[in-house]
């Protein structure tokens, strides 16, 4: 198991000095770093339909391609000057999903996905911008980081329609890293990376929604579920001074007006819950032919000899204001007060022995839950 050792550092001191303020270099972070995904794996998985993966290259630093999976085969790009980029390997790689774990001092709805990318010498994206915080853990081989602080004097370039990179910036951060290594680069920060030599990179992105991408949402679900459809009322209105004013007190009350969905605790943490829960890549989501009865799971729990695991990479998380629910995959169930630890430990595990699933016996919606759980494919049986 890869643990991250921080060092002279804490979770606590990190957040406080470098979240989201300035980057961060710690040397060999994870002690003899093993690989969770060989370079063989990654391209076996670029090779599959539905898959998000991506090649871009270039020549001389300039003419740079960009090329989109899947791929039958990575010959025609040689042995240098190439970058294979696969997002969320984490949802089809336990190993891989198993790095999450040294980031849990940032609530898992702040998490996105990991991206695993394959350079050879020379390889990289270019100098670039990310919206978002991103830590990178230094696989096998060597690569050059520059990481600058942000500069509103950088103009965008695009060398490809599918490529945006940034003009030159003077780096805060330039170093070799090597395997074990971890940088941090906060949102807006300009960084550039170079293969050295075949390596493997680490990209543990942040999903932070925009104000734009939250309301649109928010009004979706608000009409989709009529909650919206309640007309302004202004019942004990005084006598207009000028019919042509918008008053200030008619302003703030059609602004409460609008705001009063919000207000609805429990709608909106329904809302927030399951949008947050969404997965915005693939899922490998195996639905069972015959569906499970909670005869049949329980009997396979009595039975002890199979262990029960979340599918890698779904989206989880338990709500206990206003309401006791557990959020799976962008939807929602509601927990009476004897099931809530069993949802507690299916939005926290990853895997659930027998033995710790004997405790789902014990009570009939605690069973259904999870036999629910397994019929659409968000949990398995191994």
């Amino acid at each position: 198991m890869n643990r991250l050792n921080w060092g002279d550092l804490t979770p606590e001191k990190f957040l406080n000095e470098y979240w989201q303020k300035k980057p961060l270099l710690i040397k060999n972070a994870f002690k003899d770093f093993n690989d969770p995904i060989s370079p063989d794996e990654l391209a076996g998985l670029a090779m599959e339909e539905g898959l998000e993966s991506r090649i871009i290259s270039h020549q001389n630093k300039t003419d740079w391609q960009v090329q989109h999976g899947p791929f039958d085969s990575f010959d025609q790009f040689g042995e240098q000057n190439w970058t294979l980029l696969m997002q969320a390997v984490n949802n089809f790689s336990r190993e891989t999903h198993s790095l999450l774990s040294n980031f849990n001092f940032v609530p898992n709805w702040r998490v996105d996905d990991i991206m695993v990318s394959f350079s050879t010498p020379n390889g990289g994206v270019g100098a670039h911008l990310d919206q978002y915080d991103v830590f990178i853990i230094q696989g096998e081989g060597k690569r050059r980081w520059q990481v600058g602080l942000p500069d509103p004097t950088l103009t965008e370039l695009i060398p490809h329609q599918d490529l945006k990179q940034i003009s030159a910036f003077e780096p805060f951060i330039d170093e070799i890293t090597e395997a074990g290594d971890l940088l941090y680069i906060p949102p807006n920060h300009p960084h550039n990376g170079v293969s050295v030599e075949n390596s493997i990179n680490y990209s543990i992105g942040f999903q932070a929604p925009n104000s734009q991408e939250l309301w649109s949402s928010f009004t979706d679900n608000l009409i989709d579920q009529n909650r919206g459809e309640q007309r302004f009322n202004d019942e004990g209105r005084k006598l207009a001074a000028d019919p042509a004013l918008l008053s200030p007190e008619d302003m703030s009350s059609l602004k409460n007006f609008m705001l009063s969905q919000l207000e609805d605790e429990s709608f909106f943490s329904e809302f927030i819950g399951n949008y947050l829960t969404q997965c915005h890549h693939p899922l490998e989501i195996l639905v069972p032919v015959t569906p499970f009865s909670t005869d049949d799971v329980k009997q396979l729990i009595d039975e002890g000899d199979v262990d029960f695991y979340k599918v890698s990479g779904i989206k989880t998380l338990f709500v206990n204001q206003p309401n006791n629910v557990l959020h799976f995959n962008g939807e929602s169930f509601l927990l009476d007060s004897n099931s809530v630890s069993a949802g507690q430990l299916l939005a926290n595990e990853a895997c659930l022995t027998a033995t710790v699933a004997k405790s789902f016996t014990a009570h009939l919606k605690k069973l259904t839950l999870l036999t629910t759980l397994l019929n659409k494919g968000y949990w398995y049986i191994e």
